[in-house]
């Protein structure tokens, strides 16, 4: 049986348990049941594994001089900002690459060099290094170009910048091409013929390894001064929102970058991410989560983006305090440089604003793009779905990609056509949770494309609009492929079966232990059976977008909300018997009191015993066996 989620269909598996492995944890890491359970269905299997994921140190990230291409960039940069030779950090618009673009700017300034930034606008400039951009900065002066987050497969630029006299550094993490760029030097975790341990760091993560390096060349050891040791801090907090924006796995390095950089962002945040946190009310909380970026930060960050303003993202990113590279400032102290606090006050507001522009009409786009899969393909039949309308904002095209991926379990490509017709569409797809791969199956169709890039789960198109039916008919193919030979299924991957009883501050508490949560790590998922409605289920938030209700089982009463998903009150409150719930459980804070909160990810009639994948392969076997046992804890809540 699958399970029903909107319109999708998924089939819920859940992860198998090794008993052996548990009570080695619990004895060896000394970890709580619910830990040690947890952790073993995610493939963590003796106590070392288990103690260095759970306490992340900063010794843990490798030295700067490993990650491959960073000791060749690191000299050509120092040599240019010693001569002051005028260098401009070329950034990508998103989340990743302005906080990328942060990293460099802040510490070639304080290296003393002549530097300057650029982002391009998303709007007219699209994805990438471009030519016209290059020319522009060279006829500015600019001797040197750093990219972040881009430039991997800018072959036709690198080029350009030789014609021109400017040298290229380029840093990225993305898929490369067929030919590597003939740059100056090249940073990339993944670099061919390199064998760096860790190939999954974002561009801000690429960009925080190349600042650190700058840092000890330019002390001529691995320990660096208190003023550039203050800043790497600040750069870690920088390097953690892109982090968590570009959604690449939090596991190894990203995992300390993202544990100790929501900590240096309350402690010693730069002024225009106070400024923002501020805005957005995280100032006051004690500590923050993986998820406060991904929901509440990194959305305002790329709202800027997304509508043209990336510029102003990347300035207040980069805003000095006066004396704040010399002593200790405290978050809430004044700035000795009024003009400057005001600024990065002014660009915060502005910022924060445009985030609701940007909900507006991702709201818009998303009721148009769904009503026209419902209308004209078949979103249950169909290996994927291209969708196409005039006008469509180009800025949150890809964020509507991603919620109907989620939403249909398959690929989305979303493509904005110009309404005069001249120009050339654009459009942006994802993936989900179906392990297809998107840059392969976009190098199927690459004949029909102007141009295309990205990695696996995310990329973006730029296309004819004459030639978006036959790349609808190819991409389907391409995916449908992809299926077939690899055998794939949408599932939703669940940790545990519980029951509402066993869930308590306590068990919460425990589990928080593995945050930071997110790609690779993902918020534990549990199953809960026999579930009925204690309250019916209503909408709430604006637009009616969210539901909420209050569930029972047994005597136990739960609250559970389900964002984006209210158009189930009707069919939840119309379900006929007890229903299964799939959620993560957390913990709510309101005004000081803390409860227990369901956020449900999926739901579905009671289904038979049989009618649950637990196992990693194809075949079925009962739930309720040893390997799939309730959830542990330690204590139980009546």
């Amino acid at each position: 049986m699958e399970a029903v989620l909107g319109d999708s269909r998924r089939i819920w598996r859940v992860r198998p348990h090794d008993e052996g492995v548990i009570d080695r944890l619990i004895r060896g890491a000394n970890l709580p049941p619910v830990v040690a359970q947890l952790m073993a269905s995610r493939g963590v299997a003796d106590a070392s594994t288990a103690k260095q994921f759970l306490n992340s140190k900063l010794t843990d990230l490798r030295d700067p001089s490993l990650l491959p291409g960073v000791s060749k960039a690191t000299q050509l940069i120092l040599d240019a900002a010693r001569q002051s030779v005028p260098i401009v950090v070329y950034g990508d618009y998103d989340a990743d690459g302005m906080t990328g673009s942060a990293i460099l700017v802040n510490t070639l300034r304080l290296l003393g060099a002549d530097v300057a930034y650029h982002v391009p606008n998303r709007l007219e400039d699209g994805y990438g290094l471009n030519q016209a951009a290059i020319e522009r900065l060279a006829g500015r002066g600019k001797r040197m170009i750093i990219s972040v987050d881009c430039g991997i497969t800018s072959v036709s630029c690198a080029t350009l910048c030789r014609k021109l006299g400017v040298s290229l550094i380029i840093t990225d993490h993305h898929t490369f091409g067929t030919e590597i760029p003939d740059a100056d030097a090249i940073v990339h975790p993944r670099l061919p013929g390199t064998t760096y341990p860790f190939g999954e760091l974002c561009g801000a993560g690429v960009a925080f390894k190349l600042a650190w390096s700058l840092c000890q060349a330019e002390c001529g050891q691995a320990k660096v001064t208190p003023p550039m040791r203050k800043l790497l801090m600040q750069c870690l907090s920088l390097a953690a929102i892109g982090t968590v924006a570009d959604v690449v796995p939090l596991v190894d390095e990203n995992r300390v970058l993202v544990t100790h950089g929501l900590r240096t962002l309350l402690e010693r945040p730069l002024p225009g991410l106070w400024e923002l946190l501020k805005q957005v009310g995280l100032d006051k909380r004690d500590r923050l989560a993986a998820e406060d970026i991904a929901f509440t930060l990194a959305p305002r960050l790329n709202a800027a983006g997304r509508l043209g303003q990336a510029q102003l993202a990347v300035e207040l990113l980069t805003i000095e305090r006066a004396a704040d590279q010399a002593a200790d400032v405290e978050p809430t102290s004044p700035s000795s440089d009024s003009s400057q606090s005001d600024r990065a006050t002014m660009l915060a507001e502005y910022i924060n604003g445009l985030n609701g522009t940007r909900e507006t009409l991702q709201r818009s786009v998303q009721l148009a793009a769904n009503k026209q899969a419902r209308a004209d393909f078949d979103p249950d039949g169909d290996p994927a779905l291209v969708l196409a309308g005039v006008n469509w904002h180009a800025g949150v095209i890809g964020v509507v990609a991603g919620k109907l991926a989620e939403k249909y379990a398959k690929p989305v490509i979303v493509i904005s056509m110009d309404n005069t017709g001249r120009a050339d569409a654009v459009g942006s797809g994802r993936v989900g949770g179906t392990g297809i791969d998107l840059h392969a199956a976009l190098a199927q169709c690459e004949e029909r494309l102007v141009r295309f890039g990205g990695h696996k789960a995310a990329g973006g198109i730029t296309i004819a609009e004459n030639q978006i039916e036959a790349f609808r008919g190819d991409f389907c193919e391409a995916v449908a492929q992809q299926w077939a030979d690899g055998d794939l299924v949408a599932e939703l991957v669940i940790d545990a079966e519980t029951t509402l009883g066993q869930l308590n501050l306590a068990s919460l508490s425990a589990m928080e232990t593995m945050a930071p949560f997110g790609a690779g790590n993902p918020r534990p998922v549990l199953i809960a059976r026999g579930i009925t409605l204690d309250t019916p289920a209503k909408t709430m938030g604006k637009g009616d977008r969210h539901m909420s209700v209050a569930l029972r089982q047994g005597n136990r009463k739960i609250r559970a909300v389900a964002f984006g998903c209210g158009d189930w009150c009707d069919d939840l409150n119309g379900a006929a018997g007890p229903i299964e719930i799939a959620f993560r459980p957390v913990i709510n804070d309101f005004n000081g009191f803390k409860s227990v909160e369901a956020h449900l990810i999926d739901w579905r009639l009671q289904s038979t015993p049989n009618e649950v994948r637990v196992d990693e392969g194809h075949s079925s076997r009962p739930v309720g066996s040893a390997v799939e046992r309730p959830l542990k804890t330690t204590q139980r809540t009546e």
